[in-house]
């Protein structure tokens, strides 16, 4: 295969590198390349340096996307590890199906889901990815083909799930899909004057799916204000005359495009107020309404490019999980820091999660999980996610790895204390760190 060099970056436009890229175009092809470290990449979608490897080679799979077998009775996929969530539901929603996990983009591959672990509103009910994963092959570094699943290779199946990529390459999925009636949504919106309200709407409702948008520069009586929303899949007796013309395939907005960078002055403190002021109110309002399954699972992916917005310099989205007896307090000094510094997000997200399962660094826990984006301004955006890493390790959290960029070693081996148990399993399948990436040498995770 002919490798080209690109300059590559995870969805957070930062870190940029300079990478030796190769592109397989079918499967067999799919194999250890001798003599060079490689890492995986499906369609950038980590907001990271996961998928980057300045000193070897990325290999891209986007074209290892053929679907293979599928159980109409089961709803059981078995595909390449290529396939992104949007042709899935592509095919799939039509007939009946759509995932049972899903993050908040379609833009993603099957492989990409199974390496980070991936979540969604429906964690607190359903899990992360994994609960849906039957099994995959894995190629590990001496090119041989491991089938792993929950009861045949366990200690394999564990460590890929949430393992960045770094235990070889995943290859074919068989992935359990879920049944619905319609692709239209019931979404109820409940506004909250502050954090206390908004965080007892999330504990009380049993929704399938919640989510809830946070205002993350309000202060003082309205801390932590804003919008919890929940949502359902509609029964086919549900729908209206209209819907039931088209129950599967609800019209799609028309994809609008961010066409430049955003100037890094157009994102400070009172623009991104007003829009949150706007945004709170418009929300508000809305209250009960049926939706298309676009809006509801993935309304940024309405606006092509959007990471654009905080322009060429890039941002830093943090993530992380508390458990429940520390989520309250945790959250109010999050919050209270990222104001306190000024730093400028209309996207700050609270979502509810259910118990961890068995994967060493998978990244969900009982609790509650915030996502805010924080707009990079040279090393002041660091020093944050370090002050912001040191709250979240009080309150006995950890962050999600597919969104960090700029961390230190030293808090992630406090916050995942089964990560020895992973490294010494990586030390046994992978002694000369084949499968390495930028993510993993910035941790100190292996010494060349």
């Amino acid at each position: 295969m002919r490798t080209k060099t690109l300059e590559l970056s995870g969805w957070n436009r930062f870190p940029r590198l300079s990478c030796q890229v190769t592109r397989p175009e079918r499967y067999r092809e799919l194999q250890p390349v001798a003599g060079r470290s490689e890492i995986a990449r499906g369609m950038g979608r980590s907001y990271g340096d996961a998928a980057l490897n300045e000193a070897g080679q990325v290999t891209l799979v986007t074209r290892l996307n053929r679907m293979l077998d599928f159980d109409p009775q089961r709803g059981v996929l078995e595909c390449e590890a290529g396939v992104t969530l949007a042709e899935l539901i592509d095919t799939f929603l039509p007939r009946g199906w759509f995932p049972a996990i899903t993050p908040g983009t379609r833009f993603v591959t099957l492989g990409g889901c199974i390496a980070s672990d991936v979540h969604g509103k429906n964690h607190h009910h359903a899990g992360s990815f994994a609960a849906c994963v039957e099994g995959f092959e894995l190629i590990t570094a001496d090119g041989e083909a491991h089938w792993c699943g929950p009861q045949t290779q366990a200690e394999l199946f564990h460590a890929t799930l949430g393992g960045m990529g770094l235990t070889g390459h995943i290859g074919r999925v068989r992935l359990r899909l879920k049944r619905v009636e319609s692709g239209w949504m019931r979404s109820e919106h409940h506004p909250a004057e502050d954090l206390e309200d908004l965080m007892a709407l999330m504990a009380e409702d049993e929704s399938e799916y919640t989510v809830a948008w946070i205002d993350c520069l309000s202060g003082g009586a309205r801390r932590g204000r804003g919008i919890f929303m929940s949502g359902r899949h509609l029964a086919e007796d549900e729908l209206t005359p209209e819907q039931r013309r088209n129950p599967y395939t609800p019209p799609t907005p028309k994809p609008r495009r961010m066409p430049f960078d955003l100037p890094g002055f157009v994102l400070n403190r009172w623009t991104v107020a007003a829009f949150n002021e706007l945004y709170y109110r418009r929300q508000a309002a809305r209250g009960s309404f049926s939706s298309g399954w676009q809006g509801f699972f993935y309304p940024l992916d309405a606006i092509a490019d959007w990471n654009r917005l905080y322009g060429r310099r890039g941002f830093i989205q943090y993530q992380c999980v508390l458990p429940l007896e520390e989520a309250d307090a945790g959250i109010e000094r999050l919050l209270d820091r990222i104001r306190q510094r000024g730093k400028a997000s209309f996207l700050a997200v609270l979502k509810r999660m259910g118990p961890a399962n068995e994967a060493p660094l998978s990244f969900p826990m009982e609790g509650y999980t915030l996502a805010v984006d924080l707009p990079l301004n040279g090393s002041e955006a660091e020093r944050m996610v370090a002050d912001l890493n040191d709250i979240t390790l009080e309150h006995a959290g950890r962050i999600y790895l597919a969104k960090d960029a700029v961390s230190r070693g030293d808090q992630i081996r406090a916050m995942y204390p089964r990560l020895e148990e992973w490294l010494a399993l990586k030390a046994r399948i992978d002694p000369q760190w084949h499968f390495r990436s930028r993510f993993s040498q910035r941790l100190g995770w292996h010494h060349d």
